[in-house]
């Protein structure tokens, strides 16, 4: 029996130990443990779609490119520029539609965890 309260004992004191370092540390060490790669992702678009790494369902936002437009672009990529989009197999109506929004898009590194398998073009999300 005193065998097993020494381990508990200093199993315990040991998460305490832990605790306490993890505690001490300032919250912004913390909060950068925390973020991910598609946090950081998401941030350096500031607000714009990205043509690399978005799913079909960023595009319902604009008229008439969600879900034929959108599709093409987000299974053309990827691109090093926004214009790069221009060069797929676009109608003269698809091309005018993606120049009113072009301003609405930014281009960035392609990110694994946002491109495996076939999330961009079905996120799983219904109405």
């Amino acid at each position: 029996m005193s065998r097993l309260f020494r381990r508990l004992s200093t199993l315990l004191l040991c998460s305490l130990l832990v605790l306490g370092v993890w505690l001490t540390q300032p919250l912004s060490v913390q909060a950068a443990e925390i973020r991910n790669k598609v946090d950081d992702k998401i941030a350096e678009t500031a607000g714009k779609v990205d043509l690399n790494n978005a799913s079909v369902r960023r595009f319902q936002q604009y008229p008439g490119m969600y879900p034929t437009l959108a599709g093409k672009i987000v299974v053309g990529g990827p691109y090093n520029e926004v214009d790069d989009v221009l060069n797929l197999d676009l109608t003269e109506r698809q091309k005018e539609l993606f120049q009113k929004y072009k301003e609405n898009f930014t281009v960035t590194d392609p990110e694994i965890a946002l491109n495996e398998g076939f999330d961009r073009i079905n996120d799983g999300q219904y109405r």
